[in-house]
């Protein structure tokens, strides 16, 4: 029954609100197909390779139409209540990646949960950015952890521990130890008192740079505080290198990512389009200005 309600449980970041979140997939959970842990990333060619300077949407897709003529419905958010808006937002902004932090609380005792309002900020200097939704009801542990101590590590998850960190966004006591809860392993950081996750590929460790609470229009109560990290150490498996050793293969890494819902998604294709040189669609560019 533990187990159960652990995995069924909403990531840290939802209000206390969505805990009946309903799946994405209409189709019922005993007619899906097994997880295929044998599925690799891959390279494709891009959606439309023969694409030139001005033409718009490919036609040659299954959806191209859908997205050239569907007919929109619009939400004014400012009049929509804030559970329909989550609902909304975190199922149109996808796939978002997934912050996995840790944290130590003034007493040092230690922390751990996923987050998918996180991204870069910069590289230089190194910036990442985690936002946390506040309760009124109780602050979240980790948002209270990096105010007050300062640091924290981010620890990037695959497919081989989703499970465990999905275990974590479980809304339990201020003194579970949700490492017991994942069953993941502590290792220790070189830089800041926060542990990193043994069994995570990417691990980082952040000081805290800067914090904001940000409120709704016309109230003085936040809603969100957004951090952010100042990473001072990325620490990365040479298991997901890829052969220069500069940079992480997403085939080795097979990262999740969040979608709406109680729903998560993997990273089984990409493709390469690089940037186009201004010299190479000048000409082109101006023929269709002039007509």
């Amino acid at each position: 029954m533990l187990q159960r309600s652990l995995t069924s449980a909403c990531l840290s970041s939802c209000l206390p609100w969505w805990r009946a979140s309903r799946l994405m997939s209409s189709q019922p959970s005993n007619l899906r197909p097994a997880f295929n842990p044998q599925a690799t990333f891959r390279f494709t060619d891009p959606p439309c390779p023969s694409w030139n300077v001005g033409d718009g949407i490919s036609t040659s897709g299954e959806h191209s139409k859908d997205h050239e003529d569907g007919k929109r419905k619009t939400w004014d958010l400012e009049n929509t209540p804030s559970g329909d808006t989550y609902r909304l937002l975190t199922s149109a902004i996808i796939p978002r990646p997934i912050a996995f932090v840790s944290s130590l609380s003034k007493n040092g005792e230690p922390n751990l949960a996923p987050f998918s309002y996180f991204s870069m900020v910069s590289h230089n200097p190194p910036l990442l950015s985690v936002s946390f939704s506040l309760s009124p009801r109780r602050p979240k542990d980790t948002r209270e952890n990096l105010l007050a101590t300062k640091e924290f590590t981010v620890n990037i998850i695959s497919e081989a521990f989703v499970e465990a960190a999905n275990s974590t966004s479980v809304e339990a006591p201020a003194d579970v130890d949700e490492w017991i809860v994942s069953g993941l392993t502590m290792e220790p950081s070189t830089t800041v008192k926060p542990a990193i996750v043994r069994e995570s590929a990417v691990s980082m460790e952040c000081e805290l740079h800067s914090f904001q609470d940000i409120s709704p229009a016309g109230s003085s109560e936040p809603t969100v505080t957004v951090v952010l990290g100042a990473i001072r150490k990325i620490h990365v498996k040479e298991s997901v290198l890829s052969d220069d050793l500069k940079t992480v293969d997403p085939s080795k890494l097979r990262p999740v990512a969040r979608l709406g819902g109680i729903s998560y998604s993997r990273l089984l294709e990409g493709f390469d389009m690089p940037r186009l040189p201004w010299k190479d669609i000048e000409d082109k560019h101006d023929a269709l200005r002039s007509g």
